[in-house]
């Protein structure tokens, strides 16, 4: 299962007392107006992480679900060191043509930062019996540094959760959870950056892919790159109760146009505790990206639109043969990009101060 979120501060940025500080040079303040004048204000009346009536109204169990699967997933591989790039391979030529249609040799090294916005509708699939289905519209503003400090901020229903990245530790925070680091430590990027919304980022974490055959998708001949975890990083995420089995993503690249037109991951993990028979849970996440535009004087096309559907599944000795599904589904939009930010600096990613007073900061930063 996707590690749970993380609530809508008041700018990039985590701890509290730094934020403070920063607030007096007015940078946060400018880049938090920025932001907030691009997103509609009914999405973000219960930004406090309560309801939009407020007090202590917490979501539903079903936006609960919804925003730990679909809001704020990480990607399950890092973001790779640049490599000397070639076309010695299948693989590597797909990724090649990828970067020469969404421009990522134009903007490399050129652009430092990032900015978007844009709106999101999280739906449970209605089941036979004629429950779920309910709608919850919300928006998200995400901030990026090159190369991998990161923060998204989403409010869906009136409620509200984060995540982020400080270069060496990513983490989310949620109402209902509170602020944590994610297992195993290290700097992953966001999922949904690789939604087409960040070329560069899309062609570094597929630059290790392997090749592993074609498929339509949506009428269009796709190829086929797979990305597998490690044995030794999936340790990293276990604890003691959950054992992460396997965890692996699949890029579909278009042989027409070389844009990324789907992306898949899925993660198993066991779950035993002690008296009790092991359980499965399986989470897997299918997105279908669309709308490619042109931005930034058309250096660079980034995809404006698109949709998911996940599907998490338990199963084990107390559910017999059956496996017990739950569907989700996502649409979003992206309304605004920007590179460039001025003023945008590391200052702004830190992480809150739970999780920096956290082991599992403290083991991945005295990591070398």
């Amino acid at each position: 299962m996707a590690p749970p979120l993380a609530t809508l501060v008041e700018e990039p940025g985590g701890g509290e007392e730094v934020a403070r500080g920063r607030r007096k040079t007015g940078l946060h303040a400018a880049l938090h107006r920025w932001a907030r004048a691009r997103i509609p204000f009914r999405f973000l009346s219960g930004g406090g992480g309560g309801g939009g009536d407020g007090g202590d109204v917490r979501p539903s169990a079903d936006l609960r679900v919804l925003l730990s699967v679909l809001a704020c997933p990480l990607s399950p591989v890092p973001i790779l060191p640049r490599h000397p790039r070639n076309v010695a391979s299948s693989a590597q030529y797909i990724i090649e043509q990828f970067r020469a249609t969404t421009g990522c040799a134009k903007i490399e090294g050129a652009v430092k930062s990032m900015y978007a916005a844009g709106r999101v509708r999280m739906a449970m699939a209605p089941e036979p019996s004629g429950g779920g289905g309910g709608a919850h519209e919300g928006c998200f503003v995400a901030w990026q540094l090159v190369p991998d400090m990161w923060l998204v901020e989403m409010a869906v229903g009136g409620h509200a959760v984060a995540a982020g990245c400080d270069g060496r530790v990513a983490w989310r925070r949620t109402p209902w959870l509170g602020a944590h680091a994610a297992r195993g430590g290290g700097a992953r990027p966001l999922r949904r950056a690789l939604q087409g919304l960040d070329p560069v980022t899309i062609a570094s974490v597929f630059s290790a892919a392997e090749h592993v055959g074609e498929k339509k998708v949506d009428g269009e001949d796709c190829f086929a790159l797979r990305l597998d975890v490690g044995s030794s990083v999936l340790s990293s995420w276990s604890d003691g109760a959950a054992e992460v089995i396997r965890h692996g993503m699949t890029g579909y690249f278009s042989q027409r146009s070389g844009l990324l037109a789907r992306l898949e991951d899925s993660q198993l993990t066991r779950i035993q505790t002690p008296g009790a028979p092991a359980m499965y849970w399986e989470t897997t996440v299918a997105s279908c990206i669309a709308d490619y535009r042109a931005v930034d004087g058309g250096a660079v096309v980034v995809a404006h639109a698109g949709s998911s559907v996940a599907h998490l599944a338990r199963f084990g000795a107390d559910v017999g043969a059956a496996r017990a599904v739950t569907r989700m589904e996502e649409a979003w939009t992206i309304d605004d990009v920007a590179f460039n930010v001025a003023g945008l600096c590391p200052e702004s990613f830190i992480a809150p101060e739970e999780v920096r007073r956290s082991r599992c900061y403290d083991d991945a930063t005295s990591k070398p």
